[in-house]
């Protein structure tokens, strides 16, 4: 049974770091595009940042410059460092394995992101 966990939400103020893992059972994610994704409220699902299974990474233009999206295979866990949080960052993130060549398509269950002072 293929799981991801993610981690590592909470409440932070403006201009703070928040760093939330995916941690997956099931598969490995060396095999598979990672994404996160967020969910703000009244606002439809926003793709955040991808890394490749090559390791080339593409990020939102609203979290360019402050987001990093890295892999470890060793503890097959994607991490998604977010620095320099805005109040706008708010919402439900996402992890998200896809491999459309073999019919993987895994989501967590979300950890919610709040930035407010």
């Amino acid at each position: 049974q293929v799981q991801l966990v993610e981690s590592g939400g909470g409440q932070v103020q403006p201009g703070g770091s928040l760093r939330l893992s995916c941690a997956a059972s099931g598969i490995r994610l060396s095999a598979y595009s990672m994404m996160w994704h967020r969910r703000v409220p009244g606002k439809q699902r926003e793709l955040v940042a991808t890394i490749t299974r090559v390791g080339g990474t593409i990020y939102a233009d609203s979290v360019k410059g402050r987001f990093t999206i890295s892999r470890d295979s060793a503890r097959n866990t994607v991490h998604l460092q977010m620095n320099n949080l805005k109040s706008e960052d708010t919402g439900i993130y996402y992890c998200n394995a896809l491999n459309l060549a073999i019919g993987g398509n895994y989501w967590g269950q979300g950890t919610q992101v709040t930035v407010s002072s």
